[in-house]
């Protein structure tokens, strides 16, 4: 059975506590999480050799999540991703959401302000897991109703961290959670992830432009660099000349999974492989999409676990989600929550090794 601890993590510039659950299965597995944005910290299991790998990017303590500018960890919502304009339409009745995006921060991303990751999340622990709550007050975020959300996140004996999401809402609203977590299968303080390598399991993307904004079309990966369908090296193709790699200075795009979901809804997205740590992870997901982003933004700036700076292209994040922009594009699968109804959503991610 998963042991589960709990510590202080510091307090907040309002001198509010934050907490940290530690889940540690009979392997000596050990999952961590905050209470300050439901973020996972800390993810440590045996590499090669035995040797403890932590394979998730993050902070020492609250206070470094608090300056944090890069999701890192973080349950993102009510939105995650982009929505362009911050417009969102809902029974006939548009929002104008936080704008906090793009080059002249015309677009919404993540929530807005404050996002879901920059909010103190109640918490317990209990038989299964680490059980996560937190209300989101009508209007927050620029988003319509008062909304009640539960995440559960689970280590199970064989190095499964399962992600279990579900939310209320009084009012019709939007809801597309997801976790955002930087991964490093060679550990946090390790160099670029170039050398690992990534699966998708998807035979189509939808294309983005210079803001990451899809424009409705969902083309096929054949013959592109954005055809992740055999095991590839990260970095093979991220710099290509061509113009989604371009504009997204690397990958950080929305694949359309294809993969048949099992009895309990869930699909294979991604799976990835280090073969200097022999780690390998495996994503399922009850979500439609994939955003494969590969911080291409991490500029040195941020100072993570044991003074470790975490540069450009340091960890890769596998975005389970709703597609960007699904509000303004009715083909898309939407992230809609009517009143009354229950949103439910499921990633698990595997650990295993070589």
């Amino acid at each position: 059975m998963t042991e589960i601890r709990k510590e202080a993590f510091g307090t907040l510039s309002d001198g509010r506590a934050v907490e940290l659950y530690t889940m540690r299965n009979a392997r000596g597995t050990e999952a961590s999480v905050t209470t300050y944005g439901a973020r996972l910290v800390r993810w440590q299991t045996a590499g090669r050799e035995g040797k403890p790998v932590d394979i998730v990017l993050g902070y020492a303590d609250a206070a470094g999540y608090e300056a944090d500018d890069t999701s890192m960890g973080g349950i993102v919502g009510r939105h995650a991703n982009r929505i362009e304009g911050g417009k969102v339409t809902i029974a006939g009745k548009t929002y104008q959401l936080d704008l906090n995006d793009g080059s002249h921060q015309q677009n919404h991303i993540h929530g807005g302000h404050p996002g879901f990751h920059n909010k103190l999340w109640q918490a317990e622990a209990t038989e299964t897991g680490v059980q996560l709550t937190l209300e989101s007050p009508d209007g927050e975020g620029g988003y319509p109703g008062t909304m009640q959300v539960t995440v559960l996140y689970a280590l199970t004996e064989d190095d499964a961290l399962s992600i279990r999401y579900e939310a209320t809402s009084d009012q019709d609203t939007i809801c597309n959670l997801t976790n955002h977590t930087y991964f490093n299968l060679d550990g946090y303080q390790a160099p670029p992830v170039l050398d690992q390598e990534i699966q998708i399991f998807a035979d189509r993307y939808t294309w983005a432009d210079s803001e990451s904004l899809p424009d409705g079309r969902i083309l096929a990966v054949d013959g592109t660099p954005m055809d992740l369908r055999q095991l590839t090296r990260i970095g093979a193709h991220i710099d290509d000349d061509f113009d989604e790699l371009q504009m997204g200075h690397g990958y950080d795009h929305n694949w359309v999974l294809s993969a048949v979901p099992d009895a309990h809804g869930l699909r294979k997205a991604a799976y990835a492989v280090s073969e200097k740590s022999g780690l390998t992870l495996t994503c399922y997901t009850t979500q439609p999409g994939l955003q494969f982003y590969t911080g291409n933004f991490l500029d040195g700036t941020h100072v993570g676990k044991e003074g470790v700076r975490f540069e450009r292209r340091t960890g890769f994040c596998l975005e389970t989600q709703f597609f960007p922009n699904a509000p303004a594009h009715p083909e898309f699968p939407q992230p809609l929550l009517k009143k009354g109804d229950i949103w439910k959503a499921q990633t698990v991610f595997v650990l295993g090794r070589k």
